[in-house]
């Protein structure tokens, strides 16, 4: 499984790589912004890193999904499904390779923010402003979110566990794709429509198993539950579709 992670990463680690270079140079005008009082530049450097914090962990999941989608429509990548591992190994370890990548990159993210946001209140001499607009920001995802560890631990548990089993769903559609529907007309347009019932039905259940449930943390574990669950039997579902038409 191990060696197989491995190769799941090999095969992305240059659009990370890139990522990390734009995030740095966006740092490093950041920084050069910042202690040169150049306020016009310091705003755009802030908006640049704001947006590849959002969607440089957003493109890590949806990378995944592409990889897949080139190994089962390429004859090298296809040469995957016919070594001796099993389907089961094989997208697991693409399950593995990138939750651990979306974890890696939040909390690279996160902690690259924290550091800015601490120079950026220490410069001007207001540090005590920061918990404050850490509460606003919290509250304009969701207002009945107390601003506790266990709550925000909750919090980012339910958010990794829902982007993996939005990761893992869009895997079962493309394998639909791929080994089912291979060939026939509007087979994208098929599988993208699989994917967005799918995820609407699975939002509809979480919102009936959190709803009479009074405390937030509480419901944000829940539903971070009810995610994984669902993830684990879309991989199972995905992963035996594979075994039977992709396998050799």
């Amino acid at each position: 499984m191990f060696k197989l992670m491995k190769y799941e990463f090999r095969k992305t680690w240059i659009t990370k790589l890139i990522l990390l270079g734009i995030t740095a140079a966006a740092e490093a005008a950041f920084l050069f912004n910042l202690y040169t009082d150049k306020e016009d530049g310091l705003a755009a450097s802030i908006g640049i890193l704001t947006v590849l914090a959002i969607f440089g962990v957003l493109f890590i999941g949806l990378q995944s999904v592409i990889t897949l989608h080139r190994d089962m429509n390429t004859k090298q990548g296809y040469m995957l499904f016919m070594t001796p591992n099993s389907c089961y190994k094989v997208l697991g370890a693409k399950v593995l390779e990138n939750g651990l990548s979306i974890l890696v990159t939040g909390g690279f993210f996160f902690a690259l923010g924290a550091l800015d946001i601490t120079l950026l209140f220490a410069k001007q001499g207001q540090l005590n402003q920061i918990w404050q607009m850490i509460q606003d920001f919290i509250k304009t995802i969701n207002e009945e979110i107390p601003l506790t560890a266990d709550a925000l631990a909750a919090f980012t548990f339910s958010l990794l566990a829902d982007w993996i089993s939005i990761v893992v769903t869009a895997y079962l559609a493309d394998v639909i794709s791929a080994a089912l529907l291979n060939g026939k007309s509007f087979n994208g347009v098929i599988s993208f429509v699989i994917f967005l019932a799918l995820n609407w039905a699975f939002g509809w259940l979480l919102g009936i198993a959190t709803r009479s449930i009074p405390n937030v943390v509480t419901s944000m574990l829940v539903q971070g539950g009810i995610s994984l669950l669902i993830a684990a039997v879309m991989y199972v579902l995905t992963a035996q579709i594979m075994e039977k038409k992709l396998s050799v």
